[in-house]
């Protein structure tokens, strides 16, 4: 195997950051700075315990030339911890990752991948636990249908778009981005507004009725602009 790339010191201090954060805590941040970070349409490929958080390797395909370019080998270039965030335009028809790929990204300590396009041979990522996020699954093969185009550039994933080496934020409830240079304000007003929903929490348990909890922590004004 080739030798495993590192992270930076301050990739791994901003993944620090979001150590234990959500992902609907990190979208409402992202909502009070007016952020757009949802990614609609990408969804787990199952209900993860726990958010990953990495910074996104980007990739991006288009249709194959004559003859075909490559589709898979950028992953020897992936950091361990990293999150690789696939722009496959959103097709459905063939797929852009599938078991070589799972168990190589396993291997190698990558954190888990980001499509929006389909993903394939799941069995594998589900048995091993792999993070995968997709807009579905779809069995026939990218292998002379699509091909990598950019690496490390701009990409469009669920009508975000999203730089190389933002951070990434996925879980069971699906994937957010956050811009690099903003990344310590978002995790910020992220853990500040789950110390507010802790509280009302543990307000409503003590019998206080989630009307009066929930004024009580100004719970309404959480995501608003300010």
């Amino acid at each position: 195997m080739s030798t495993l790339r590192q992270q930076s010191s301050e990739d791994r201090d901003l993944v620090a950051l979001f150590a234990g954060l959500d992902t609907p805590a990190v979208s409402d941040a992202l909502d009070r700075f007016g952020i757009h970070g949802q990614a609609l349409g990408i969804v787990p490929l199952a209900d993860y315990r726990q958010a990953v958080v990495g910074p996104a390797f980007t990739v991006r395909y288009v249709p194959a030339a004559v003859p075909p370019g490559t589709v898979g080998d950028f992953i020897d270039d992936v950091a361990e911890g990293d999150i690789v965030v696939i722009d496959n335009g959103g097709r459905t028809d063939c797929t852009v990752w599938g078991d070589i790929m799972t168990e190589y990204a396993a291997l190698r300590g990558i954190a888990g991948s980001v499509i929006d396009g389909v993903c394939r041979d799941v069995t594998k990522a589900l048995g091993s636990g792999y993070p995968l996020f997709s807009v579905g699954r779809f069995m026939r093969t990218g292998k002379d249908r699509v091909e990598v185009a950019a690496i490390g550039e701009l990409v469009s994933i669920g009508s975000v778009r999203v730089t190389s080496r933002d951070i990434v934020v996925a879980d069971a409830n699906g994937v957010v981005f956050v811009p690099r240079k903003r990344a310590p304000e978002v995790a910020e007003a992220a853990r500040r507004i789950e110390e507010t929903e802790a509280g009302i929490r543990a307000r409503i348990g003590n019998g206080m009725s989630l009307r009066e909890a929930r004024k009580a922590l100004n719970y309404h004004l959480l995501q608003r602009r300010g």
